[in-house]
């Protein structure tokens, strides 16, 4: 009986053991925790954002509030965590753009490997091509052609330089080695309302702001740039099905403090957020939006600081060579 009741102990210690390893971090949180989103409310980033930010808290025992911080790329919102008390208080929820804005803003108000520290990646969100419902290609050969053909009026819209779905087009483009007209919107809602409405003819953006459109026919998909086909738009090709595997991308995130914040506060936020990734519900949403929970292994500290130095390598010539800077 004695050795049943350690076996079973054990097993109910290392079921606990990730939740009770930060409600025992000394001290930390003792109030409220601000998380900035840097582009607007309603967007791609703040809706992953809500989702883990609302799990964290649960665990962390204090309420972590989003605040969304718009503006100039996703680097307003950067530039105000970087700049924040260093006392854990107040993170950063970002995208892929932490690593482009790097280079595509050649004068930035921090120095993005040394003004921050980590807490780990959330999620990597494949990315959809899309266009109005009544665009004449059915498919993305077509669609191809079509801008070919039309490249002085094909417009291809994007949330602002340094958004995703700007990146997202840029790519595109430099895939098809056409210029188009590009169309920029101060962030994603009105940038998918003018899609929807015509207005502007493609956009590329990440599936957590687009599977629902898609799912209702109100705009015409035509790839994910995800290795293979997502369960939750089985129909719609991979890029490379589609014959353009340079487009295959994700959108990663990750969780950052200003530089200097205590260890036992990223130890504490690391492990709320390893938490939350494991959450069955969190799992079953983020798979309603195209998209998976970091593996457990990748919501480190290591692993976001390597995640972010790799990116900012990869991302550096193709700007370059694209010569379109934000400044």
């Amino acid at each position: 009986m004695k050795i049943l009741n350690a076996v079973l102990g054990a097993t109910a210690l290392a079921a606990l053991s990730l939740v009770s390893a930060v409600a025992n971090a000394a001290g930390y949180p003792e109030r409220q925790i601000t998380m900035i989103v840097p582009f607007a409310a309603g967007g791609p980033t703040d809706t992953v954002a809500r989702l883990v930010a609302e799990n964290m808290s649960k665990t962390l025992g204090q309420q972590i509030v989003v605040e969304n911080v718009g503006g100039a790329g996703g680097t307003l919102g950067a530039a105000r965590v970087a700049n924040a008390d260093k006392d854990g208080y107040t993170v950063l929820l970002h995208h892929i753009g932490m690593a482009t804005s790097d280079s595509l803003y050649r004068k930035l108000p921090y120095k993005t490997l040394e003004a921050f520290d980590y807490v780990g990646l959330v999620t990597d969100v494949p990315m959809t091509l899309l266009a109005r419902k009544d665009m004449p290609a059915n498919d993305l050969k077509g669609l191809v052609e079509y801008a070919k053909a039309n490249k002085d009026k094909v417009t291809v819209a994007n949330a602002g330089i340094g958004a995703a779905s700007h990146l997202c087009g840029m790519l595109f483009m430099s895939s098809i080695q056409t210029a188009l007209v590009t169309v920029p919107y101060k962030g994603t809602g009105p940038a998918m309302t003018d899609l929807l409405g015509g207005q502007v003819d493609i956009m590329c953006d990440q599936t957590t702001n687009t599977t629902k459109q898609i799912q209702g026919g109100t705009v015409k998909a035509y790839a994910v740039t995800s290795p293979a086909r997502l369960d939750v738009l089985k129909d719609v090709p991979t890029v490379k099905e589609a014959g353009l595997p340079q487009m295959e991308v994700g959108i990663w995130h990750g969780i950052y403090t200003p530089k200097g914040a205590p260890k036992e506060a990223l130890d504490k936020l690391s492990g709320a957020l390893k938490v939350a990734l494991a959450d069955k519900n969190i799992g079953a949403r983020f798979a309603e939006l195209g998209t998976k929970p970091s593996p457990e292994s990748d919501a480190t500290p290591a692993a976001l600081k390597a995640k972010l130095e790799s990116e900012i390598a990869r991302w550096k010539p193709v700007i370059e060579a694209a010569g379109q800077y934000a400044d």
